[in-house]
């Protein structure tokens, strides 16, 4: 499939066949987590611009206390009582991240459960984005909101994999980053997420 053929149908019915096999699961060493996981859901926005597929980040704010200050993300956090769902979640933090109303977003499905080394385990909600629309971030939580064509995110030559111990064993894990766009990093679990999504959906060769 190109991204030409992409359309909100298209996507939606690939997640709903295939979204339960990506992404792939890194395998921590026995006991290296004290506690089960916490649930979290996070919204991958997408949404066309000029007949383009473009994915939305955001930049979070620096905070000295935030083991994720100053990364590039997507939109979400832990669930709460108010929540239902991992859908309600996503679209209850983008709302409050980057004012995106709910009513402006087309859910299009999930990927599978991702077990993250800070130790959550995330529902990547997969969502369109009813464009143009004006978002306006939370500067307590959010530093700037920005958006990468998919065309650039899936030229191979614009991302790598490099390697990671685990702190405390001599366990390696991979870590993919990708080249600055515009300024921004995006790489670890974000980076990932959107390798995953973009594999699934077919602009990148699922066995690089």
């Amino acid at each position: 499939m190109t991204l030409f053929d992409l359309d909100c149908t298209a996507i939606s019915r690939i997640l709903a066949d295939r979204g339960h096999h990506l992404p792939e699961q890194v395998i921590y060493p026995t006991g290296y987590f004290r506690r089960p996981p916490a649930p979290a859901s996070v919204l991958i926005p997408l949404f066309r611009e000029n007949g383009e597929w473009r994915v939305l980040y955001i930049r979070r704010s620096e905070h000295e206390d935030d083991h994720h200050s100053g990364q590039v993300a997507f939109p979400g956090g832990k669930l709460e009582d108010v929540d239902s769902n991992a859908f309600d979640a996503a679209l209850r933090e983008a709302q409050e991240e980057i004012g995106l109303d709910p009513a402006h977003v087309s859910i299009l499905g999930t990927l599978k459960e991702y077990h993250t080394i800070s130790n959550f385990m995330v529902t990547p909600v997969v969502g369109e984005i009813n464009w143009p629309i004006t978002l306006i971030p939370d500067d307590r939580e959010v530093s700037r909101i920005f958006s990468i064509p998919v065309s650039w995110l899936a030229d191979p030559a614009n991302h790598r994999v490099s390697w990671k111990t685990l702190k405390n064993t001599k366990e390696d894990i991979p870590v993919i980053h990708f080249e600055r766009y515009e300024g921004e990093l995006l790489w670890g679990i974000t980076a990932k997420l959107t390798l995953s999504l973009l594999k699934l959906i077919g602009v990148i060769n699922p066995h690089r």
